[in-house]
């Protein structure tokens, strides 16, 4: 009896929190992993591996701006899945740099989905979209109707990236799935992002090494969940006979304040002595409550939040 051939997924941004834990999932389910790599400083590139320094994947040096770079790795790896996670996310430093994030979040997943078109268009595409596209939202819970409202260049990006996947999906008959993802955080999130600022801030205070966490604006109300749940939808999204868009959320919202509250109570400390408001933090244009109904993701795929709130700080407190 012949075996099964292995799959191979191949995975922009897998040096990133999703695309370690997305990793360590399809080698679990026996996958054979491509990852695409930009060329970076040589520290920064130990930085960025570090995430996944121990796992047996394949990495392919590819800016995702080059468009022939791209191409080329299409047809190195002949993938039967793709995840296109790799962006400039960090919505703060899309306003200071509008750019760069327009330029690898647009023009990056477009080369991304127009060598996924001609290369391997009987494979699988996924979309790594982001509640920061809702922004503004008319409504609350937002779910896969509700109307885009984006409040920064990040979101609009992420927005631009959702309707191109959408456009190619419907123009070319492909299997392109769009993930609405709400913030998701784990103890492999980057330290520019506001939870782990509080989480290894407090490493460093308990260790003398600071007096202050400063912060903008603590009221913002999230839908924080756990990436490693997160990419776990991902997956299952691109299981389905049929491509589609997909929300995924815990349906809570809890603000910056709480999460720094229940932080601090784990480290026995009083975060009133310790935080600082600086409103060099403050953005622009903010996005004040988002909260995600995932009820299609529950009916269509089967999923639904495993780690909740008070687990996930709990669990990012502990790694420090």
């Amino acid at each position: 009896m012949m075996q099964s051939k292995m799959k191979k997924a191949l995975i922009s941004g897998i040096t990133g929190q999703d695309g370690s834990y997305l990793s360590e999932l399809l080698l679990s389910k026996e996958y054979e992993i491509y990852g695409l790599e930009r060329r970076v400083a040589l520290q920064d590139q130990r930085d960025r591996r570090n995430r996944i320094k121990d796992l047996p994947i394949t990495l392919i040096p590819c800016d995702i701006t080059n468009y022939s770079a791209v191409f080329q790795a299409f047809q190195k790896v002949q993938p039967d899945e793709v995840y296109h996670l790799a962006a400039q996310s960090d919505v703060a430093l899309s306003f200071l740099d509008p750019f760069d994030t327009i330029r690898a979040n647009i023009e990056g997943t477009l080369n991304t989905l127009e060598a996924f078109r001609l290369v391997t268009p009987k494979s699988k595409f996924y979309f790594a979209g982001s509640s920061e596209m809702f922004g503004n939202a008319e409504e609350e819970p937002q779910n896969e109707r509700t109307r885009f409202h984006p409040r920064s260049p990040y979101g609009i990006s992420k927005v631009a990236g959702f309707n191109l996947s959408k456009n190619f999906r419907e123009a070319y008959n492909l299997f392109i799935c769009n993930g609405i993802l709400f913030n998701h955080e784990s103890p492999k999130r980057g330290k520019e992002f506001v939870t782990r600022k509080i989480t290894s801030g407090i490493k460093e205070i308990l260790e003398g090494k600071r007096d202050k966490i400063k912060l903008g604006n603590l009221d913002t109300k999230r839908d924080w969940g756990y990436a490693g749940d997160y990419v776990e939808a991902m997956w299952l999204m691109l299981q389905q006979d049929k491509s589609d868009d997909y929300v995924i959320a815990t349906n809570e919202t809890h603000t910056i304040r709480e999460f720094i509250e229940e932080a601090f109570k784990i480290a026995n400390l009083n975060s009133e002595d310790y935080i600082e408001v600086d409103t060099n933090f403050f953005r622009p244009s903010e996005v004040v409550l988002l909260r995600g109904d995932y009820s299609k993701a529950k009916e269509k795929l089967g999923w639904e939040p495993k780690v909740r709130f008070k687990d996930l700080v709990k669990m990012m407190m502990e790694a420090e």
